[in-house]
Parts: C-alpha cells; sequence; structure tokens
C-alpha cells in the first residue's frame, strides 16, 4: 500500500489532484478556528473545556460535523450539517413531487438543476440554523452550566446578531464551494471528504482525554484498549459495507440491422447496508428534539424531568432503545425511498433484461422487493448494533457519551468514505497500468 500512495504522487495529474484535495483541507481546518465578529473567544474558550468536563453536549452530532467549530462559534461553525440537510431534504422531496422526479430522470441538466436548489435550500437553512445558533449563545443556553455562558457575546446589539449570522451563512457557502471544489478539481466527493476531516479532527483530543481519565498503568490500558476496540469495529464496518447480494441480470440478443446487440450477462449490486450511514444521522436528529424543547423550556414541570433523566444521556435503557428502533425503522423507510423495484424491472424489460427463473415485470419488481427487505433486515440490525456498542463498551472508560467521536456515527462515514476514496485512488492508479492498492 505505501508504494501505490508512492506511485500515486509519482504521477503527475494525480499528484496534482492529491496536493490541491489537501490545499483545500487546510484552508477547511483553518477557518474552522477563526472566530466570528462578536464572541468573546476566551470565555467561549472557558465554556468549551467546562462542556469537555461535563460529557454530554445536546448539540454533539452538529459539533461533531463541523469538527469542534460549532461549540467554538467560528467562522465556520455550522460546517456541512446544512447541506447535508438540504441534500436529504432533497432527496425525500424527489419521491412526492414530480417534478423533481422529473428532473431526476433528466440526466445531467436535471441533476445540475437539483443540485442548484441544493445550493439555494443549503444557504435558507445555514441562515435559520445561524440565527438559531446566536440567539442560543446570546442567552447562555449554548452552554447550560458554565459560569461565563452569558459572557460569550457581550454585545447584544441587532448590528453584531446580523453581522454573526451573516458571517456564519457566509462560512457555509464558502465550505459548500470548497467540498464542490474538490469533486471537481481533486479526489473523492467534496463534501464526504470534508465530513471525513470534521470527524477524524476529534479523534485524537477524544483518545487523549481517555488516557488522562484512566487509572490503569497512568490511563495507558483504557488508552490501548480503546484503540483495540477502534480497530475491531473498523474491521467489522469494511466486512458489512463491502457486502452485497448480487441478482444476476441475462440482456437477451437483438438484431438491429446487420449488427447484434445483447447476450451479455450482469448483475445488479444490493448492499447490505443499503442506506449507509442517513438512518442514524436521521434518529440522532429525532432524538435531539426532547431535549431541546426540555432545554428551552422555563420552570422545573414533570415531563421536563423525565425527559433530562431518560432523554438526554446517552447510556438510559430507554434511550438506547428508542435510538436503537428509530435506525431500523429509518434503515426500511430510506430503503424504501431510495430504491425503486418497479423503475429497475420496468427499465430491465425496456432494454431486454430479465432475471433467471422470473418473468419481466411485475414478478421481477416482487422479487426484487422481497430479496431487499430479506437483506435490510440484517444491515438495519447492524446499523443498530455498529451505533450503540462502541458508546456502550468504551462508557466504562470515562471519556464515553453519546456524543464521542469514536462512536458508531463517525466510525460508519469515516470507513466508508476512505473506502470509496481510495477506490477512486486506485482506478486512476490501475489506467496508468499501475498496481493498485490491493494486489
Amino acid at each position: 500500500m505505501l508504494t501505490a500512495f508512492a506511485r500515486a504522487f509519482k504521477t503527475p495529474d494525480l499528484r496534482k489532484k492529491l496536493l490541491f484535495t489537501l490545499g483545500i483541507i487546510v484552508i477547511y481546518r483553518l477557518g474552522a478556528h477563526i472566530p466570528v465578529p462578536g464572541v468573546d473567544y476566551q470565555s467561549v474558550q472557558q465554556c468549551v473545556d467546562e462542556a469537555s468536563k461535563g460529557g454530554n453536549s445536546l448539540l454533539g452530532l452538529v459539533n461533531l460535523f463541523s469538527g469542534g467549530a460549532l461549540l467554538q462559534i467560528t467562522i465556520f461553525a455550522l460546517g456541512i450539517m446544512p447541506y447535508i440537510t438540504a441534500s436529504i431534504i432533497l432527496q425525500l422531496l424527489t419521491v412526492v413531487i414530480p417534478r423533481l422526479e422529473a428532473l431526476k430522470k433528466e440526466g445531467q441538466s436535471g441533476t445540475a438543476k437539483i443540485t442548484q436548489y441544493t445550493r439555494y435550500l443549503t444557504i435558507a437553512l445555514a441562515i435559520l440554523q445561524g440565527t438559531g445558533l446566536v440567539a442560543t449563545a446570546r442567552t447562555g443556553a449554548l452552554f447550560s452550566g458554565c459560569t461565563v455562558a452569558g459572557q460569550v457575546v457581550p454585545d447584544r446589539s441587532i448590528f453584531v446578531t446580523i453581522l454573526m449570522v451573516i458571517t456564519m451563512t457566509a462560512g457555509t457557502a464558502l465550505v459548500m464551494w470548497l467540498g464542490e471544489l474538490i469533486t471537481d478539481r481533486g479526489i473523492g466527493n467534496g463534501m464526504s471528504i470534508l465530513m471525513f476531516i470534521s470527524i477524524a479532527a476529534g479523534f485524537p483530543g477524544a483518545l487523549w482525554a481517555i488516557k488522562v481519565s484512566g487509572k490503569l498503568a497512568q490511563g495507558w490500558i483504557e488508552f490501548g484498549t480503546v484503540i483495540l476496540i477502534g480497530f475491531v469495529m473498523v474491521g467489522l464496518v469494511v466486512f458489512v459495507e463491502q457486502a452485497q447480494r448480487r441478482i444476476p441480470v441475462q440482456y437477451a440478443k437483438r438484431m438491429i440491422g446487420r449488427r447484434s446487440y445483447g447476450g451479455t450477462s450482469t448483475y445488479i449490486p444490493l448492499k447490505v447496508n443499503q442506506a449507509g450511514v442517513i438512518p442514524v444521522i436521521f434518529a440522532s436528529s429525532l432524538l435531539y428534539i426532547p431535549a431541546l424543547i426540555a432545554q428551552f423550556s422555563t420552570g422545573t414541570s414533570a415531563w421536563k424531568t423525565w425527559i433530562e433523566a431518560h432523554f438526554v444521556k446517552g447510556d438510559h435503557p430507554y434511550y438506547i432503545t428508542v435510538y436503537f428502533l428509530l435506525i431500523v425503522f429509518f434503515a426500511f423507510f430510506y430503503v424504501a425511498i431510495s430504491f425503486n423495484p418497479e423503475e429497475v424491472a420496468d427499465n430491465m424489460k425496456k432494454y431486454g433484461g430479465f432475471i433467471p427463473g422470473i418473468r419481466a415485470g411485475r414478478p421481477t419488481a416482487e422479487y426484487l422487493s422481497y430479496v431487499l427487505n430479506r437483506i435490510t433486515w440484517p444491515g438495519s440490525l447492524y446499523l443498530g448494533l455498529i451505533a450503540l456498542v462502541p458508546t456502550m463498551a468504551l462508557a466504562g472508560f470515562g471519556g464515553a457519551n453519546a456524543n464521542f467521536p469514536f462512536g458508531g456515527t463517525s466510525i460508519l462515514i469515516i470507513v466508508g468514505v476512505g473506502l470509496e476514496t481510495v477506490k477512486q485512488i486506485e482506478s486512476q492508479l490501475q489506467q496508468r497500468n499501475y498496481e493498485g492498492f490491493l494486489r
């Protein structure tokens, strides 16, 4: 593998793409440390230190995807979360809005139009989320329990508030542009690469915090155990992410003029984890709503006390049970809207394709639905276990909580993006008659 990396840098155009991607990553990480105008940097740092010692953060998922920039209130505080949300919303709306479905079928021109709509929606969501973040920081609710939470934004005038929202929105637009630059001129999908970097940036600090808080051999035993668990989980994720059910498809021969077309054999790859990491993100976001409502409500009512006792900390049995069930539900839901067996069966019938032993048309669609439901069950259970096992296993070392960066969501994203990027580099190496990463 090291030889393959060396050959990648020896190839001029591939070296240029890799260096360009690294340059964009440096700019992205630099922006994640530049504070927004109007923020007291020293108060923010003090509150961040107190929050890290406290463990649980309400906005931990968004802070994870921003590489820690959210709680630092920097120009890239919102990170790529508005773009991810906008992409998911557009993908869901494509199923229910005929106009968007027609654009998706138009090919490259329709995809470009949907991308433009995604950009507009990203800016709108950035304004909305930026306003909410600034309002939360002004009231001190962003760092609940911090002694200087009310001093994070000293100047609470309308001008400063608008300036902070505009700055965060501009930062989100810049992050979106940087991601598109990586996609066009670099290696891999730009947004996925930035998400990968955001999550990986929190790994060293989180692992070192476990070492510092450990009690066995000055924390090195806990540190080594966490690393070992991490390698085991990564190996399991790689194994399942590569697993797929290949449904054979045979195309009949057709004579067009004097030429013969078709007669080839191929397959439809149905992944065991067809939904990816989307169900975990959906379930995590949905579980933040009760805690968010409880935090902003005043008084000490019974329902608020119950939510804070059962749905704020990630190690409570109620939280774990609901989280697992939501992941299973959203796995089936997302697979149902992202893969249409009727459409696949119609396209196969149109081009003369059929599954051996299955009649074309409706029987093919029913067979695809049957197979998809069968493999979605183990895929959804796998997602639920991956999302919960690391947190439960690491909780005994005192450094893990529901938002721990070495949890299921981060492992799924890290492995998925890493595999896809390595495959792209390998394909470009093989096009130039070089050996790839996997010999």
